[in-house]
């Protein structure tokens, strides 16, 4: 038996080479027996959905796949392969991470984090809801995992002075009941007897000591009580916000990395559709759907976590002295950051320059400034060139403003040194995930090799039967079963794999792309059961303290309320923005 456990260990220590070596082995009939291009290319693609989700080896090395197997099949040129590994999503992707890496490195998100939170208040509702609406506002810019790691130290805080200061209010209560009580006695004793001073002085004493000791005892009563309860509220303000950085990230198209795959696969699969998915038409999908998903996920969390009590939560009387100190902790922390600096200014102007630039290149309704200016005879500016234009402003910009010295010196006769500009390279190396880049470009490949080999129309083909399934029930489960997929492998890969496939099934059975590719791309960011589904979420369960299953409690029922949420969108505001009751031009299959 133990030798039997021992190999079964060995395996299972070894098993990234196993599967390496196994699995190109086990799926070599594919190609060998068919020899199609559509077989080799599908080996391609089974062979890389396998090692993605086991992770056996990292996920954008096994992005660089399609540079070797491509070529060698005969699918694809290795330069119209490597092509791919540089679109303009990629750039968008790039310009968008520099206006994160700026606002971190400037410290700006815990300024803005901070502001907000002192605006919402302390109440444990109010202040689950400021966390929820500060981690998802920030995550449509920055990284959810940054936003997470940021937004969680702060509620510790808060959380600890609250309970801090009731135990406090509970002991003075405590204090000034048994002092009534020990002057009632006092007195009692008094009018029965008139003892000598010695003897009245002794029983003084024995009521102190009493008194001392049952002070102490309830002391450590409620001090346990509030250990118990203030665990519970951490937990629950530790999910709130790892789950509303996740939300927040589907607001816009740089929030999160499947947004952008899923522009980057309309743009390579339908060259021609016009721009479809751009900066301001995701913004005006997505935002509402956001907002639905992250007030109903409030109140599920607030049950789950808070009970629910309208006049204790949004209760008009005056602040307690609880409240008070609470904010207090807060306020001080602002105050730690000391006035907006020049930096920091500089960071928030370009950032809001990079926002309304992005909103009015092709608002939709009306020519937008790039049509006007340079899009007139074919779409040359994209919102990649905007993100990588005003993300070269921080290499320009001074830190600070240029000191006065003159012929450089100052009149102290020190030297003076050009100041420092708002990045520079080596702080962009440091953070800049380009595993991601990688990812997209892998991605991109796969798409571009499912065209080129047929394999697209091939599936297509396949999944006619599914015309006779209403659209909606089609999206429906569609969704579910990303969101599924995506708690045990990474959204990216998820996005990858599903969505090249989606594609070709819409155009096979004549429904608008857009109506199973939206859903799906939101839903893969729906990953809120496991701890392992996405980094906020290992955040969340090593510092709340958490199990697996209140977590996945917690999860599923979002979940189900995201894809809820997700579907009502698409079938109304999304229906109308897109045109989705029709069959549009750009996606009629190619001759």
């Amino acid at each position: 038996m133990g030798g039997a456990m021992d190999v079964l260990k060995w395996l299972w220590y070894h098993r990234n080479y196993i599967i390496i070596v196994v699995v190109p082995i086990a799926l070599l009939p594919l190609p060998l027996y068919f020899g199609s291009p559509e077989a080799k290319c599908g080996y391609a693609i089974c062979l890389m959905a396998l090692f993605w989700c086991t992770e056996c080896l990292p996920l954008a090395v096994t992005a660089l796949l399609p540079i070797v197997l491509f070529p060698m099949m005969g699918i694809m040129k290795a330069a119209d392969v490597s092509i791919e590994y540089l679109k303009d999503s990629n750039m968008l992707f790039i310009g968008g991470l520099l206006v994160a890496i700026a606002v971190e490195f400037w410290n700006l998100h815990k300024r803005i984090a901070l502001l907000v939170l002192l605006l919402v208040g302390v109440r444990p509702s109010l202040l689950m809801m400021g966390f929820m609406m500060v981690s998802a506002l920030l995550s449509m810019w920055i990284s959810n995992t940054a936003t997470t790691a940021m937004m969680l130290p702060i509620a510790q805080a808060v959380l600890e002075q609250l309970k801090e200061t009731e135990l406090q209010a509970e002991v003075r209560d405590l204090q000034a009941s048994a002092e009534d009580n020990q002057g009632f006695e006092l007195e009692v004793t008094q009018t029965q007897e008139e003892p000598a001073e010695e003897k009245k002085q002794d029983m003084k004493d024995q009521l102190e000591d009493d008194h001392y000791e049952s002070i102490e005892n309830l002391r450590e009563l409620k001090s346990k009580e509030l250990d118990a309860k203030y665990q519970h509220l951490i937990k629950g303000m530790s999910l709130s916000v790892c789950y509303s950085a996740s939300i927040g990230g589907t607001a816009t198209l740089t929030g999160t990395t499947p947004n952008l795959i899923l522009k980057g696969q309309v743009d390579k699969i339908f060259p021609g559709n016009g721009d479809v998915i751009n900066f301001a038409s995701w913004f005006g999908f997505a935002f509402p759907n956001m907002l639905l998903m992250l007030v109903i996920s409030w109140f599920w969390l607030q049950i789950l976590y808070l009970g629910f009590n309208l006049k204790k939560s949004f209760g008009c009387g005056g602040r307690s002295d609880r409240d008070r100190e609470a904010y207090a902790v807060m306020r001080a922390e602002y105050r730690k950051l000391g006035s907006m600096s020049f930096a920091e200014a500089a960071v928030l102007i370009i950032f809001i320059l990079l926002v309304l630039l992005w909103f009015t290149r092709e608002p939709g309704f009306i020519p937008g400034w790039a049509t006007v200016l340079f899009n007139q005879n074919g779409p040359f500016v994209s919102d990649g060139t905007v993100a990588i234009f005003m993300s070269m402003l921080f290499f320009v910009v001074p830190s600070r403003l240029p000191s006065c010295g003159s012929y450089g010196y100052t009149d102290e006769g020190k030297r003076v040194n050009a100041p420092p500009t708002l990045l520079n390279w080596e702080v962009v190396h440091e953070r800049m995930p380009w595993n991601i880049v990688l990812l997209l470009g892998g991605g991109f490949a796969l798409a571009s090799a499912s065209e080129v080999s047929g394999l697209s129309r091939w599936l297509g083909g396949q999944l006619t039967p599914l015309a006779e399934v209403p659209p909606y029930a089609i999206s429906i489960i569609l969704s579910l079963l990303v969101a599924t997929f995506t708690e045990c492998s990474s959204n990216t890969a998820t996005t990858t794999l599903f969505l090249p496939i989606l594609a070709s099934m819409a155009v096979s059975i004549r429904i608008h792309p857009l109506y199973v590719m939206l859903p799906c791309t939101i839903a893969a960011s729906l990953a809120f059961m496991l701890p392992v589904a996405t980094p906020p979420n290992a955040i969340a369960f090593s510092f709340g303290n958490l199990k697996v299953i209140e977590m996945v409690k917690a999860g599923f029922m979002l979940n189900i309320i995201g894809i809820l949420c997700i579907n009502l969108g698409v079938n109304t505001w999304g229906y109308a923005m897109f045109d989705m009751g029709n069959f549009p031009v750009w996606a009629e299959p190619r001759p």
